[in-house]
């Protein structure tokens, strides 16, 4: 799920990371916009709130919402950054370094939110930040790792394939297209993971409040978590048949 790059994963690898990645994006989403009324998983709105503070002339309000904007880009280029330089020394840090730091950030936004939070409107701003930050982290690691054919932290594009896709299947020859029906397969995954932990953030959070950022921070683990299990268990299993390679040559 996280070791494999670009052309060398398969469709399961594609659907566990957009499916887990998507469903903590769901809910980091969702939380921030029952908190703060704002969206942190992608920045299209941000764009268009940019555009109408500085024709209003709110050049404060404009800064804020570009830092905002620059953070999300930052964190599509960190991720990128640990990728290039350390995918062929060790793939699995290289693609799990991002997760970690994610990790920090939503732990960082919890914790505070739930200790320190007095409401008060630069708080406010920093925690959106930094949550819109974690999600450039995010989006950059599956998007690069996948060749672009995960991204799991906004759905207009995803949406805009699923409609074409879905016109595309209207012929025969591509129904039959084992590529196409992989990667539709991929993107209704992503869709309802995304919606499903939207739904469960939704419900926690009337319940436990920042706590909520603990859950999204405990899926995310599991995701480095099970990669590094599958990852000992495919040295065991590989170390295993070379010794019994090894028995049956001396054998003979």
């Amino acid at each position: 799920m996280l070791r494999k790059h670009s052309n060398n994963r398969t469709l399961r690898d594609n659907i566990q990371l957009g499916s887990l990645s998507a469903f903590s994006a769901g809910m980091v989403n969702v939380t921030s916009l029952i908190v703060f009324f704002a969206f942190t998983s992608n920045v299209t709105g941000h764009y268009a709130i940019l555009a109408e503070e500085i024709s209003k002339g709110n050049w404060y309000q404009a800064s804020v919402v570009f830092a905002w904007i620059f953070l999300f880009f930052i964190g599509n280029f960190t991720s990128n950054l640990i990728i290039i330089n350390f995918n062929k020394k060790n793939s699995y840090f290289a693609h799990s370094a991002p997760l970690i730091l994610e990790i920090i950030c939503l732990v960082g936004v919890g914790f505070y939110g739930h200790f320190f939070y007095l409401e008060t409107l630069t708080e406010t701003e920093i925690m959106i930040g930094l949550m819109l930050f974690a999600m450039g982290l995010q989006n950059g690691l599956t998007a690069s790792i996948s060749n672009f054919s995960v991204k799991v932290t906004h759905l207009t594009g995803l949406t805009t394939d699923v409609g074409i896709l879905t016109a595309m299947f209207t012929k025969k020859e591509y129904r039959n297209n084992k590529l196409l029906r992989g990667k539709l397969s991929v993107l209704l995954a992503i869709a309802i993971a995304y919606l499903s932990g939207g739904i469960l953030a939704g419900l926690i959070y009337f319940k436990v409040k920042f706590i909520v950022f603990f859950v999204v921070s405990a899926v995310i683990s599991f995701i480095i978590m099970y990669e590094y299990y599958k990852l000992k268990v495919t040295k065991f299993m590989r170390v295993k048949r070379r010794k019994y390679a090894l028995k049956a040559s001396l054998t003979h």
